[in-house]
């Protein structure tokens, strides 16, 4: 194949996926507006809706919002009023939690939210990205999570409701959110050089709970 129809095929590949894209919409919710308009341009350039706001009250004002189906919400867990803590970002996904909201929420999390970011899998989050996030691993983490939201509608509208999920998907979501589990105790015990205590102080939890997840990982130091 020639240099020409390689750009050529690469391109209807690029439109191809934009065009699927289209049908999905993304929720920004990020009180940074360069950063926010980074994400936004990412999304949009390959071909996602995006909606956006810089608050917990905004969030929940998007979700409520019957005419609107939000696929995905990439959530900044330092929010307003308090974007100092993680308070405001980690209710957000209690309370689409609560609502039984469908949408698939990946957490941004900053240096040393390493707790809170296992504290928004614990709630619910499908996913976490540390920043900065590249454009790469933003769009997998985005398009995993389209793709098991639209496992989920499927479901649905074999007319099963989405508490009563089939073995295999429901297997299949918490294989992801165990990944994610994975991911950040892998990436802490490597920043403290394999320091159980230091790791276990940064991720809010007791030093058995460390062994416990290396245990469960087939983690050892070997591995760093």
């Amino acid at each position: 194949m020639s240099t020409n129809q390689q750009e050529n095929s690469s391109e209807v590949d690029l439109e191809s996926k934009k065009s699927k894209n289209s049908q999905f919409t993304i929720l920004l919710v990020e009180d940074d507006p360069p950063l926010r308009a980074v994400l936004k341009s990412i999304m949009e350039i390959h071909g996602f809706n995006v909606l956006e706001t810089d608050s917990k009250l905004g969030a929940m004002e998007i979700l409520g919002d019957d005419s609107k189906t939000i696929h995905v919400m990439i959530l900044d867990l330092g929010l307003p009023p308090k974007a100092h803590t993680t308070e405001e970002g980690l209710d957000v996904i209690r309370l689409a939690s609560s609502a039984m909201h469908k949408t698939k929420i990946i957490v941004l999390t900053g240096q040393d939210e390493e707790k809170s970011a296992l504290d928004a899998i614990r709630e619910g989050a499908f996913d976490f990205l540390s920043k900065p996030a590249t454009s790469e691993d933003i769009l997998t983490a985005v398009n995993r999570a389209v793709l098991f939201h639209s496992k989920e509608k499927d479901l649905s509208d074999d007319g099963m409701a989405r508490l009563q999920l089939n073995a295999k998907v429901a297997d299949g979501l918490k294989a992801v959110r165990e990944e994610a589990e994975e991911k950040l105790v892998r990436q802490v015990l490597k920043e403290t050089g394999f320091n159980i205590y230091r790791s276990a102080e940064k991720l809010g939890i007791k030093r058995e709970s460390i062994y416990y997840f290396m245990k469960k990982f087939g983690i050892n130091r070997e591995h760093k």
